[in-house]
Order: structure tokens, then C-alpha cells, then sequence
């Protein structure tokens, strides 16, 4: 029996090692310095992707708004609605809202049964999706949608409604994963407040004075502010071209941070966007926290806009602040190009990705030129003046209502651009996009095969507690192709509309351990974070990068 072990675990090796010059004789054709490439998913999902979730299921939910005529796509079962609000049919037989199976690379019809235009959202704690707010007869509804387990029917799978889930209207507010699991929501057209959901104690709403603040006249330049869970529970809370630190518990500013240079805004509808660079050191008293916020419009734009049809041209600079220092200020960076309306998505390993967008104009209906073609990669660590690195183009314009998110395998799934009020596929600059494509980091090409982890165990969908160690067993099949330090990242899966990815979260995992435990086999061992401040209970993304190259990743429950 031994010697039958050892001539199948012979027979095993030398298979890979046949694999591994046959990735050598291919990868002889595989271009250096590559930027990343497109592949076009589906020529037509049927509805334009305002809004997109990924769920543990991988599969991702993506909806419009409901009260704008029919759609591209028939309900579920040849069902109609009546729509009393709808400006264009009264009746409506077309579904609004799709569900994306990333592994079959199809869609099916979802119901939603009130307006969800303008929304906000986050995936809970469970993994469901919380979708809030929208317009007219959704302003103040909460939506759940539970993803479909392998034995579930896929029919039994769609959206519920909770009337008067919210105590006032929510149309353009942002959302955000707390440590105990709640939903926070702030802001939105004319609010300026904030709530929870669910509800678990009174006051049920929450004046915030600095919503006020950032609120210009007939411009607003204030909605769906970015939003970011500190290391210290507080709030970091970014509109218009300021920023404060609020203790929500207590409804308390307890930092105000400087005005971005410049004072241009970069809040909706003058759109940047923003994230909180990869947390790192984990372990430490106190963590080391960064905002980047890129683009945006100057001041003015979205009226010149409106009422000119003057398209001034965008910002083309990113503020940096460290927002735990002592004195924190912002560090300016500039683009490779000015872009308003973008994307702006972590990648496993700690990069930024650049998206979608324009160059010139503003966010709002018809007011975007110049659309950018070319996303920018963003490398955090290195100097400033060489961070930006320019990637391939799309052939396929993302403008105003286009959204972007990081699937499980390392891509990042683009859809959406409608920048009409209804649906409008001619005689327009920018027709309604149903195009639904994926872009491949330059870290997904086959020459990078020989050092790119693959995870044996655990398997997708293991919990892991807070405080404890995390090990992970994964093969590189390249002849001294794994180098330490290998990173083991966790990635929140975020929701993304309107520029902005609400509750992204990038962490690095504090390193415990690196064994090699077989020819191309290895066992990295990491610190699970220690507080749910550091990173909110739920289901993450956990990818094993080595030399910058990520793992596909595997789905962890943190509880």
C-alpha cells in the first residue's frame, strides 16, 4: 500500500510538472506589460444597471428604477404590474431589476414592485441584500432580497417589500455596515439626518447639521456622501469638499477635518468617488486609516451645465488624508486624466481601480461629456508622481447611472450608463447601455500562472471568529514561485451606485505563519481581526496573494 501511495503521489508530480511546461510553452505568446482586457459578457440583460450587489451566491443583483416605461426584459411568467406612477405605461409587463449568475453567464427577470430609482443598500450581516429608499411610492421602503441556496428554486428567489421601513424619504443616500450588524443610512435629497435599519431603539431619526453645511443652493453637491467605518467605531463622513468624524451612538462631531485643497466639490452631482485604502497592522493600538477621494467637478459645473450647456472640464486630482492622525490633512495627487462620474473598486491585492466616467460636465441627466474610456490602476505604496498607471480601454462608454464591482474571481463586472430619462437607444450621444462587460486586471493573464495561489481549504463558505487564526492551504505549481510575504486579504462586497461603493472594505491580515508542506503545497496562517470596528461581522471575500498576484477567492463568514 505505501509503495502504491508513493508511485500515484510520483505519477501526481510529474502531471504537473507537464502542466508547467506547457503554461512555459504558452505563456511564450502572452505580451509583457499588458494593461488589463475586456471581454463583452452579454450583448443585452435587458435593463440598465443603475445599481449592483454581489451576493454569496455569486451572483450579483442589479436593478434600475421602475417608473420609467418598459424594459428589455419580460416579468417572471408573463406577470404585469400596475403602475399608477409610471409616466409612461400604466400597466407594466417588463422586470426592472435582473439577477447575474457569474458562473453560467446569464440572467434572470426579478420583481420589485415600487420605484427604487436613486437607492442605497449593503449586503446584511445573513448575506442578504438591504436595498432602501428610492422615489414617489418607494421613498420610504425597505427592500430584503435572500440569495437562492443550490437546493432552493431559483423562481422562489426575488424581492420582498417592508412599507415604511424608514421614517422619512431616502433619494440619494448612502448606506453603511455597523459593528452590531444594523444598517446605517445617511442623508438623501432634503435630508439632512440620518436613521438605522432595522430600528432597535428611539429616537428613530437624527439631525446632522453638517448635511446642512455641505448643502450648496440649486446645485446640492452633497448626496450620497462617502461613508467609511473607522477603527474607532466612529464614522468617517465626506460631502461636498468636507469631512467630519461622528460618533453616530451619541450623534457627536468629535473631529472636523480640513477642507479638501481647492474647495471643489466632489459629491453628487459634481461626482467623485472615494474608498478607504487596504486597513493593514491590524494588530496595533492604534490603525493607520486612509481616504482617497478622486474627481469630481468644480464648483459651477453642474449648473453650467444644466442651464448652459457649458461642459466644464472635470478634476483630475485625488486627496489622501490619514484621518486617525493627530493633525490630519490632505495630500493631493493628480490623475493620469480629469474624470467625474467614476468608479472607483479595491482589487485583492490592494490595488485601486479607476473606472467609468467622463471627462467634462457633470453628473444628472444629459450632462456628461468626454466619456473615459481607459481605466487608471492606483498603486497605493508606491511614491507619489508613480502610482497611476493607465489601462486598456473599453470600447463601450460608461457615463452617468453606470456601476463597477469585483467579482470572486479577480474581475471586475462593469454595466449600466444611462443618462436619459427614459430609456433612449438613438439619436443620442450616449444611447441607454444593456451591454454588460467584465475587465481583467493585468494580474488574471496566463503568464502570471506559474506564482498564482490556487485555495485548497478551507472551503468557500467556512466561519471564522474574530481574534482567531486563519490558515489556508493553497498550491503554486511554479518551481520556487511562491516568495514571502504572501498576503491573505479580506474583501467586504460592496454596493455600488452612483460612483460610490458603500461599506468597501479592503483588510490585511496580520501574518502568523508561511509552511511549505509539499512540492507545489503551502499553509499560510493569519490573525482573524480582533474588533468588529476593524471589520463589521459578515460574509468577505479571502484571497492568498503572492508577488501581487491573487488567489480566486473563497467566501468566509465572519462571526
Amino acid at each position: 500500500m505505501a509503495a502504491e501511495a508513493t508511485k500515484t503521489q510520483a505519477l501526481s508530480h510529474v502531471n504537473h510538472l507537464l502542466y508547467f511546461a506547457l503554461f512555459l510553452l504558452l505563456s511564450c505568446h502572452v505580451a509583457s506589460g499588458a494593461r488589463g482586457t475586456w471581454e463583452l459578457l452579454l450583448n443585452d440583460v435587458g435593463i440598465s444597471a443603475m445599481h449592483s450587489q454581489l451576493l454569496i451566491n455569486d451572483r450579483v443583483i442589479m436593478y434600475d428604477r421602475s417608473n420609467f416605461g418598459p424594459s428589455k426584459i419580460s416579468l417572471p411568467n408573463g406577470a404585469c404590474r400596475d403602475s399608477p406612477n409610471d409616466v409612461v405605461s400604466k400597466r407594466d409587463c417588463t422586470a426592472h431589476s435582473i439577477e447575474y449568475d457569474v458562473a453560467l453567464n446569464g440572467i434572470r427577470p426579478l420583481t420589485i414592485l415600487s420605484n427604487t430609482w436613486c437607492s442605497s443598500g449593503g449586503v446584511t450581516p445573513e448575506g442578504a441584500l438591504l436595498q432602501t429608499g428610492g422615489d414617489k411610492e418607494g421613498e420610504r421602503k425597505a427592500r430584503m432580497f435572500y440569495p437562492c441556496d443550490d437546493d432552493d428554486d431559483d423562481d422562489s428567489c426575488d424581492w420582498t417589500e417592508v412599507d415604511n421601513a424608514l421614517n422619512v424619504r431616502r433619494w440619494y443616500a448612502t448606506n453603511h455596515l455597523l459593528p452590531d450588524g444594523r444598517q446605517i443610512i445617511v442623508g438623501g435629497r432634503n435630508q439632512f439626518n440620518f436613521e438605522f435599519f432595522p430600528k432597535t431603539k428611539a429616537p428613530s431619526l437624527y439631525k446632522l447639521q453638517f448635511l446642512s453645511e455641505t448643502y450648496n443652493v440649486g446645485q446640492e453637491n452633497n448626496l450620497y456622501p462617502f461613508v467609511f467605518l473607522n477603527s474607532d467605531g466612529n464614522l468617517f463622513i465626506f460631502a461636498n469638499n468636507k469631512a467630519i468624524l461622528l460618533d453616530y451612538e451619541t450623534n457627536t462631531v468629535v473631529k472636523t477635518y480640513p477642507e479638501i485643497p481647492g474647495g471643489d466639490p466632489r459629491s453628487y452631482p459634481s461626482t467623485g468617488s472615494a474608498v478607504l485604502l487596504p486597513i493593514k497592522n491590524l494588530e496595533k493600538e492604534v490603525i493607520e486609516l486612509e481616504v482617497l477621494v478622486c474627481g469630481g467637478a468644480p464648483k459651477g459645473s453642474y449648473l453650467l451645465a444644466l442651464y448652459k450647456n457649458t461642459f466644464v472640464r472635470a478634476l483630475e486630482t485625488c486627496g489622501r488624508i490619514k484621518i486617525n492622525d493627530v493633525n490630519p490633512q490632505w495630500v493631493l495627487e493628480k490623475m493620469p486624466r480629469p474624470r467625474v462620474m467614476g468608479d472607483m473598486i479595491l482589487l485583492p491585492n490592494g490595488h485601486v481601480l479607476l473606472i467609468n466616467g467622463g471627462s467634462s460636465g457633470s453628473a444628472g441627466w444629459e450632462l456628461g461629456r468626454e466619456p473615459v474610456l481607459n481605466p487608471d490602476l492606483y498603486h497605493p505604496d508606491k511614491p507619489v508622481g508613480s502610482r497611476f498607471k493607465v489601462q486598456s480601454p473599453s470600447g463601450i462608454p460608461r457615463m452617468y447611472h453606470s456601476t463597477a464591482g469585483l467579482l470572486r474571481d479577480g474581475r471586475v463586472l462593469v454595466g449600466g450608463s444611462n443618462p436619459h430619462q427614459f430609456y433612449n437607444f438613438t439619436d443620442v450621444l450616449f444611447p441607454t447601455e444593456l451591454r454588460l462587460e467584465a475587465f481583467s486586471p493585468s494580474y488574471l493573464e496566463s503568464r502570471y500562472w506559474s506564482i498564482r495561489p490556487r485555495i485548497m481549504t478551507p472551503s468557500s463558505h467556512s466561519t471564522v471568529s474574530y481574534g482567531g487564526i486563519l490558515t489556508l492551504r493553497f498550491m503554486v505549481f511554479g518551481i520556487g514561485g511562491v516568495q514571502s510575504p504572501v498576503k491573505v486579504t479580506m474583501v467586504f462586497p460592496s454596493f455600488t451606485s452612483h460612483s460610490f461603493s458603500m461599506s468597501q472594505r479592503l483588510l490585511v491580515l496580520d501574518h502568523v505563519e508561511l509552511m511549505r508542506i509539499g512540492v507545489w503545497t503551502y499553509e499560510v496562517s493569519v490573525k482573524v481581526p480582533r474588533s468588529k470596528n476593524i471589520a463589521p461581522p459578515g460574509y468577505y471575500m479571502a484571497f492568498v496573494v503572492n508577488q501581487d498576484i491573487p488567489s480566486e477567492g473563497i467566501w468566509v463568514r465572519l462571526q
